[in-house]
């Protein structure tokens, strides 16, 4: 009981806390078999979990939020060197000397005391299983011809919490590694273009892996709605829809 009460609080907090005018979502609590697993969504690709104690951010943004005022981490995940998922400020604020800061090879150079992990590293962390993952585009690329997320520079996270998987995509598109992705239960997929993916490219993702709760996220001024359409007949997929633009 008095977990949950504590955890009531810091949503509270951050929802209080959040730089954008915009109405913030409420968070959401997944049961697990070591208690609650709660969700907030703060923003844009920026997410945080609280899970036994323990307080994980991926993605901190400050356009997002005061990150002064947002309680401080144990574990930090950075999906790549992009600026609105890798802001050192963001992460000043949050940060311990006892903060695990997980981020790729590509942006180690911004922050101090990193641990670098690549696509297809696990590693246990804080007593947690963390997995990173290929994330990267194929179709969508610069003027020069070069993808916005070349494969093999930035991670997506899978992460266990009491036994259910967690998947954080990062920015990528429908990548054939997904194919490969077992017994997610909850999956972050971003849909933006031309950044990430269309929502054709996410019901494509999502009918791979076939999560049990898909939530868009990142998603700019996609329509959100014709995700829905999409995968309307993938009757073991919940799509949750949430201000994560």
């Amino acid at each position: 009981m008095f977990r949950s009460s504590l955890s009531l609080m810091l949503f509270s907090l951050v929802l209080a806390s959040a730089a954008s005018a915009q109405e913030q979502s409420p968070p959401d609590i997944i049961k697990t078999s070591a208690g609650d697993l709660v969700i907030t969504f703060i923003g844009h690709g920026s997410l945080l979990f609280t899970f036994g104690g323990t307080t994980i951010y991926a993605d901190p943004y400050s356009k997002l939020a005061d990150y002064a005022k947002l309680p401080k981490a144990d574990v930090i995940l950075i999906s790549h060197e992009h600026r609105d998922h890798l802001d050192p400020a963001a992460i000043e604020k949050v940060r311990t000397e006892q903060t695990t800061i997980v981020l790729t090879e590509a942006g180690a150079g911004q922050v101090r005391g990193g641990m670098i992990m690549k696509n297809g590293d696990v590693k246990a962390i804080k007593g947690m299983t963390i997995e990173a993952v290929p994330a990267y585009n194929i179709v969508s690329k610069r003027e020069n011809g070069q993808p916005y997320h070349p494969k093999g520079v930035g991670n997506g996270y899978i992460i266990t919490f009491g036994g259910k998987r967690i998947y954080v995509a990062g920015d990528t598109e429908n990548v054939p590694e997904m194919k490969s992705l077992k017994n997610i239960e909850i999956a972050f997929l971003p849909m933006n273009l031309p950044y990430t993916m269309t929502p054709e490219m996410v019901a494509d993702a999502a009918k791979m892996f076939k999560p049990r709760v898909l939530y868009p996220y990142h998603t700019g001024e996609t329509d959100v709605a014709k995700l829905s359409a999409l995968i309307k007949d993938q009757k073991d997929i919940e799509i949750r829809i949430r201000r994560m633009q």
